[in-house]
């Protein structure tokens, strides 16, 4: 034991004399070469993808508009209740019927006055009124030949407090919630969309390296075969046979390359940048993170819960009953006769010019078969009673929605686990067929095949941790955890991405 000691002691003494060092990494050699270390890219996580849809997609950023249309909307439904300022100037020439020997006369008025309307029903007027010529003011008489005016107009049942333009303001105060609907509907989406489209980039990339890895060993042993036929220790045929599985595993590659360049396509249609979409770089490729475990039972009913009023679809079929209210409130306004009084003052000038101030009125009118308010009203009330069961229907669909991402995680993750176990046997089929083969106990077709047969397990245990991980997109989706916009995020980029040429 110490004679063996001694030798490693005398053994290591003689490596440093000759100069033998440790083996260093390259930033360690760019460090003592006083360069730039050369970092290795940060993965492209999903996190990233999705800040990265929520800054700069132009789909998010054009559902943001629909928050300037629903102020649009509203200020177009207020504008029914904006007072206006009115000049009036009218002037008539007449003979007096009393000395009709005179000369023509002159006379009319000029009125100043701001004309307003309420959401009640209430009309009414406030100015003053300046006499022109031989016009005589019967009532509210101020200095000379000036009146003031006021008026007023109020309906007592049909059009109070709810009419045509005070339901039209009330949907328009609609629009800013139905316009958060869609935003986050929009949201939703395009986060499910990125989500299944960067997994399945992951997943191509994963194949083609197993694809290329394969490539590689069958080139590998079409030399070997090939030096081995010209010794003559293997047959000729056996150099043809390795050399079709090159061309085989080559055109598989190239296949898998396409899918590459397919998926890489579509994923940068999620990243956005200067008004253009980039590709990501094959160096950001990440590895598939952990299965994690299912949530608790609780917390999945309490996931349900929320769904049922965070998912945009509910929250839409909601203001849409409540438009439908609004209308069918309004339909039954109408269902009233209409009782209006107005107390306002004369507006025309021949009626002024002979004395008339105020006139005052009361007015009574009422449809005899009320068929269209009555058809107003039917038609809101079946809009109704739909929306009740489509409101059933859309809970119940969130409830299906987050059964159904559940069950795709747990079979997910089965999947995962028998595809890893079967990938572990091919591997082992694979070395015992190749050490056999390495004592001419078995030929290239038996070795090829192993490893197809390998390459075909690696394949599916990549494409089950790829499902897994889209089902637990599906689940975030099912349970409205992105319908809400969080605060803003910055992507990090480490590493510029490519844009599209």
């Amino acid at each position: 034991m110490y004679g063996l000691r001694a030798v490693c002691l005398i053994l290591g003494v003689c490596l440093v004399l000759a100069g033998f060092s440790p083996p260093v990494s390259a930033a360690e050699r760019a460090a003592e070469k006083g360069g730039a270390v050369v970092l290795p890219p940060i993965p492209l996580t999903l996190e990233e993808i999705l800040a990265w849809v929520d800054r700069s997609h132009p789909l998010l950023k054009g559902a943001g508009a629909e928050k300037i249309m629903a102020r649009g909307k509203l200020l177009k439904a207020l504008g029914a209740f904006e007072p206006n300022v009115v000049n009036d100037s009218e002037i008539e020439r007449f003979i007096s019927s009393s000395d009709p020997t005179k000369s023509l006369q002159t006379a009319g008025f000029n009125d100043t006055f701001v004309d307003f309307q309420t959401p009640s029903g209430f009309k009414g007027l406030a100015g003053f009124r300046r006499a022109i010529g031989n016009a005589r003011i019967p009532d509210l008489t101020i200095g000379d030949n000036q009146q003031i005016l006021v008026g007023a107009q109020l309906p007592l049942l049909k059009g109070l407090l709810i009419n045509p333009a005070s339901a039209e303001m009330q949907r328009s105060e609609l629009a800013d919630p139905r316009a958060d609907v869609q935003i986050a509907q929009t949201r939703q989406d395009l986060f499910l969309a990125a989500a299944s489209q960067y997994w399945d980039w992951v997943g191509v990339w994963k194949l083609a390296d197993v694809h290329r890895r394969a490539l590689k060993v069958a080139e590998d042993r079409f030399k070997q075969v090939e030096a081995r036929a010209k010794a003559g220790a293997v047959a000729p045929l056996d150099v043809v046979e390795a050399n079709q599985e090159v061309q085989r595993r080559k055109e598989a590659l190239i296949a898998a390359t396409r899918l590459v360049e397919q998926e890489q396509y579509k994923l940068s249609l999620f990243l956005w940048e200067r008004d253009g979409p980039m590709t990501p770089a094959a160096e950001r490729v990440p590895e598939f993170p952990k299965a994690i475990d299912l949530p608790p039972a609780e917390q999945v009913r309490a996931d349900k819960v929320n769904a049922k009023t965070a998912r945009p679809e509910i929250r839409a079929v909601a203001i849409d009953a409540q438009i439908n209210n609004i209308d069918l409130e309004l339909a039954k306004n109408n269902l009233l006769p209409s009782l209006d009084v107005d107390a306002t003052p004369a507006r025309s000038p021949e009626k002024f010019v002979l004395g008339l101030g105020y006139k005052f009125g009361v007015e009574f009118r009422m449809p005899i078969l009320q068929r269209k308010s009555r058809g107003e009203v039917l038609e809101a009330q079946g809009k109704a009673d739909r929306f009740v069961l489509l409101q059933r229907y859309r809970e119940q669909q969130v409830v299906v929605d987050v059964d159904n991402a559940l069950s795709a995680i747990e079979r997910a993750k089965e999947r995962i686990t028998a595809a890893f176990q079967s990938l572990q046997l091919a591997r082992t089929l694979e070395e015992g067929e190749r050490f056999r083969f390495s004592l001419g106990a078995t030929s290239v077709l038996f070795v090829n095949l192993r490893e197809r047969n390998t390459v075909d397990s690696e394949a599916q245990y990549i494409r089950a941790q790829a499902d897994y991980h889209r089902a637990l997109a599906q689940y975030q989706w099912a349970v409205g955890t992105w319908a809400k916009s969080p605060e803003s995020a910055i992507p990090v980029n480490y590493k510029p991405l490519r844009p599209i040429q």
